[in-house]
């Protein structure tokens, strides 16, 4: 019996001092946010039958567990993945609200300079300091464009450069879980016992993955996870690991596209299938925010430079010469994917500004037709080659030179360049075209109430010269004019109505009152018209007039921009604080069960110590026993 009490006193001892082992090792891990508690559990060993029955033998140590709940474990991980990307992206977008919302450098104070120097000139036609200081608001004006779209470009090259981080950190992730793994495998095969510290330290690599990109796990039954990205990629399956590629995109090398390798080949992987984290957070704000502030102010310049031109067209400049273009309007940009097999060449032209949509498109030929697919929204349009040329959203498509294969692409960005290419095509300060090329007169010799107005020009721009053709027209009684002049137009006679248009040669005017038969009113070449403003006008008027798809002027436009980009800026922020208090909580459960308590660690110390002293007891009596044993003499 003194034997028996020997063992169980012993394996009392190994018992508590194995729970001492565990809750040091708790106490010294407390500040590991990745440790999960551990508890050595006891177990009895089995009993020894004896002559009064079964007599118990003492405890063992069974296993070590962690406490561990797969369900709060995925809580956290989902809470802090979308954490990460919601602070991925406000870091980004917040970059873009606080550059265009800027109340001095802003494109809005620029605007309104610029068209209060065309003002000034409208109320001071002949004036040359009028007339250069709106050449140098004009430039100043393009200049903020241009600084606009550097920033967009400097923002598009940070997040090409953290993509290429984040795919560099997913890799090098990867494949420490994949070694992870193999270590679990092996500590498995040669004890079944679960080799905690190292779960633990796979669970953190698993959360830090996370928060790069969404994942999904399996655990397999050999202990090892497997784990999937974006639609099913493997990333881990065991022990080998699948690498991420970043590159410049096929379709346009200023943005990097990401890949899956796997034996030796490489597959594209569509950003959309690649959400969650601070990876999908880049993609998803390029995609979202950076192209389509860039396209939108840029459509801004555009339909800026090219209405602008048009009124200016229709002007007199100081020489007495029409007007010719004000700005030099940029042009869309048609990228051609480095894996086309065919030698088609595609022209786009802007031809209706006012219908631009601020959206990229992508033009793919296959089956013998062609798919013109606006990216925004993914509206189709399927056409036969010989319908070109082809005029979609204010884009014309000219009918392309070579031949084009099945699978070629192009990608068209009508007005991602817009900010950048904007310039001023005048810097003589005498062809600003402020005056109207034509003037109307009523003869002194008139005897009738009838009176016209000063006229315009009719857009487009005159191509010929008929529009300084003097034209006279003579009330010849009942209700009608005779018109005497060269040119094209109304036939040589004209109906009269008090106050309806009278077009021809590429001017119209308006006749009111009661004009008496022989009545004339001319319409004639404006010369020496230094001092007229009436085209000024027209082009100042340009400033409040809906002429970005026809509904909103350039201001206005820029605006909507500015309360779009600072509404989805908030949107992210309230998301992310709100996000925050989500992760601690999903935090605090976790921790509730996995977490070091260092009160409840102190006094399970104070336990095991008291639990290690009783069992040092028993051996001294089992040691006195055996003395007394011994003391016995035959």
């Amino acid at each position: 019996m003194a034997t028996s009490i020997f063992g169980i006193g012993l394996s009392g001892l190994n018992a508590a001092q194995a729970s001492l082992a565990s809750t040091s090792h708790n106490i010294t891990n407390s500040a590991n946010g990745a440790f999960h508690r551990q508890t050595a559990i006891q177990g009895t060993q089995d009993p020894q039958l004896g002559a009064g029955g079964f007599f118990g033998k003492g405890a063992t140590v069974e296993t070590v567990v962690r406490s561990y709940d797969r369900f709060l474990e995925g809580a956290v991980l989902q809470a802090q993945g979308q954490g990460s990307y919601l602070d991925a992206y406000n870091k980004q977008i917040t970059q873009i609200d606080n550059l265009l919302a800027d109340p001095t450098s802003g494109m809005s104070p620029a605007l309104q300079t610029f068209f209060s120097g065309v003002q000034d000139v409208a109320s001071n036609p002949s004036s040359v300091p009028s007339r250069q200081a709106m050449i140098s608001q004009a430039n100043a004006m393009v200049s903020r464009f241009a600084t606009f779209d550097s920033r967009f470009e400097q923002l598009r090259s940070g997040v090409n450069s953290e993509i290429s981080d984040s795919i560099t950190q997913i890799n090098a992730t990867a494949k420490s879980i994949a070694d992870m793994n193999d270590q679990i495998i092996a500590s498995l095969s040669s004890d079944s016992k679960p080799a905690n510290d190292l779960l633990d330290k796979r669970d953190a690599l698993v959360a830090n993955l996370n928060k790069l990109i969404h994942t999904s796990v399996i655990t397999e039954s050999s202990g090892s996870i497997s784990v999937f990205i974006g639609t099913g990629q493997t990333l881990v399956i065991g022990n080998q690991s699948y690498s991420l590629k970043a590159a410049p995109s096929t379709a346009d090398p200023k943005d990097f596209d990401i890949s899956y390798q796997s034996g030796g080949s490489t597959t594209a992987i569509n950003a959309s299938n690649l959400q969650g984290g601070s990876l999908g957070a880049l993609l998803d704000f390029r995609t979202q925010t950076l192209d389509t502030v860039q396209n939108n102010l840029g459509r801004t310049a555009i339909v800026l430079a090219q209405t602008f031109n048009d009124q200016h067209r229709l002007g007199q400049d100081l020489n007495g010469v029409a007007g010719q273009n004000f700005f030099n309007v940029p042009t869309p940009t048609v990228l051609v994917n480095s894996n086309n097999t065919g030698t088609a060449a595609i022209t786009a032209t802007n031809t209706a500004v006012g219908s631009l949509t601020g959206s990229d498109y992508r033009l793919q030929f296959a089956a013998g037709n062609w798919t013109f697919t606006r990216l925004t929204d993914n509206t189709k349009t399927v056409f036969l080659p010989a319908a070109f040329p082809v005029t979609i959203d204010g884009i014309t498509l000219a009918s392309p030179s070579g031949t084009p294969l099945a699978g070629d692409s192009y990608l068209i960005q009508p007005t991602r360049t817009g900010s950048r290419d904007i310039s001023v095509a005048i810097t003589d300060t005498a062809k600003i075209a402020a005056a109207a090329p034509i003037r109307t007169n009523v003869p002194l010799t008139n005897t009738g109430s009838g009176t016209i107005t000063a006229g315009t020009v009719n857009s487009p721009p005159p191509q010929n010269a008929n529009i300084l053709q003097p034209v006279t027209l003579t009330f010849t009684g009942a209700s009608a004019f005779s018109v005497t002049g060269t040119g094209t137009g109304n036939p040589v006679g004209v109906a009269y109505t008090p106050g309806a248009n009278i077009t021809y040669n590429g001017w119209t005017v308006q006749v009111s009152g009661a004009p008496a038969i022989g009545d004339t009113f001319t319409i004639s070449p404006n010369t020496n018209g230094v001092a007229d403003n009436r085209n000024a006008l027209l082009l100042a008027g340009l400033q409040t007039k809906n002429t970005v798809e026809g509904t909103a002027n350039y201001q206005s436009s820029y605006s909507q921009l500015v309360s779009s980009v600072g509404n989805r800026a908030r949107e992210i922020q309230v998301q992310s604080d709100a996000q925050e208090v989500l992760v601690q909580q999903a935090t605090t459960a976790q921790q509730s069960l996995s977490g070091v308590n260092l009160d409840e660690e102190a006094a399970n110390l104070i336990r095991f110590q008291q639990a290690y002293q009783a069992s040092g007891k028993v051996l001294s009596v089992a040691a006195t026993l055996f003395d007394t044993i011994l003391g016995i003499r035959p």
